[in-house]
């Protein structure tokens, strides 16, 4: 199968990051037709290219997203995709859980991606505050106290049974892709995306026996703060905040539409781990 369309978002506050765009564009505009965000193309002042909302580009053909930044261009890009394309991640950050790619190898990987590639699927969250239907999760949602050294209580339910209540900092609802982010530094463990789970952890609890829960993925988790004249912040995935109040009741569940990873070499998981954390 080869490429006939791509799209390419970028962060716009990294002189590199845009120079490493205009060089895909100018090696690659002659050979496949290309879409580009209208903040990335901005800057550039590139008139000769396709100007698309990163929103628009499945229905426009695009057939592969170029992301070039680090994970939080990728989150924030998945999130505005209601059925996400198939992304590279060209790796323009530091660590870089998701994006694959060194600078030095972009041009040559996107070559062979062009003639054809596969693609991993990794599992989102459904988020929903009060009913209302907001952004979904491909790493985590976290609750957190919006005031420092003021600890909340969460009632956490499972499928209408309740778990416990958790007095705590906050609580991390990840799924396994964001096991190796947030989750990871508050104790959580690592888990392979091929498991099909939704790992909440506690940050900071009160409580000793307040450990990390590993459920299934289908699973309706809802969360509510219980406690009155507190305030907390709902974030998913670092990028979108909103504040909530008591009786306020975040739910959560596997989304309809996973988010999309071109596979771009022969190592795995347990090594990208292993490179990413020693």
């Amino acid at each position: 199968m080869i490429i006939k369309k791509i799209g390419i978002v970028s962060r716009c506050d990294h002189e590199d990051a845009l120079e490493m765009v205009r060089n895909i564009v100018e090696h690659f505009n002659s050979k496949v037709e290309i879409a580009i965000t209208p903040k990335t193309a901005e800057p550039l002042n590139l008139h000769d290219v396709e100007i698309t909302p990163v929103e628009k580009m499945r229905e426009k053909d695009v057939e592969l997203l170029i992301s070039v930044g680090g994970d939080g261009t990728v989150l924030r890009n998945i999130a505005r995709m209601e059925d996400p394309l198939p992304i590279l991640g060209i790796n323009m950050g530091t660590l870089g859980f998701l994006v694959d790619v060194n600078p030095s190898e972009a041009i040559e990987t996107i070559e062979k991606v062009l003639k054809g590639f596969k693609y991993s699927e990794r599992s989102r969250l459904s988020v929903n505050l009060n009913g209302e239907k907001i952004p979904p999760a491909t790493n985590e949602v976290v609750l957190t106290t919006a005031r420092p050294a003021k600890i909340l209580t969460f009632r956490i339910t499972i499928d209408d049974r309740k778990v416990e209540d958790i007095r705590a900092d906050g609580v991390v609802i990840a799924t396994p892709t964001g096991s190796t982010a947030y989750a990871m530094s508050a104790g959580g463990p690592i888990i392979d995306p091929n498991v099909n789970a939704t790992l909440i952890v506690p940050l900071a609890p009160f409580k000793l026996s307040s450990r990390p829960w590993v459920v299934p993925a289908e699973s309706l988790i809802k969360v509510e703060m219980i406690i009155p004249e507190k305030e907390a912040a709902l974030v998913v995935d670092g990028q979108y905040t909103h504040n909530i109040q008591e009786n306020d009741v975040v739910t959560l569940t596997m989304s309809n539409f996973p988010a999309r990873f071109v596979e771009t070499s022969a190592s795995g998981f347990y090594e990208r781990v292993e490179s990413k954390l020693r």
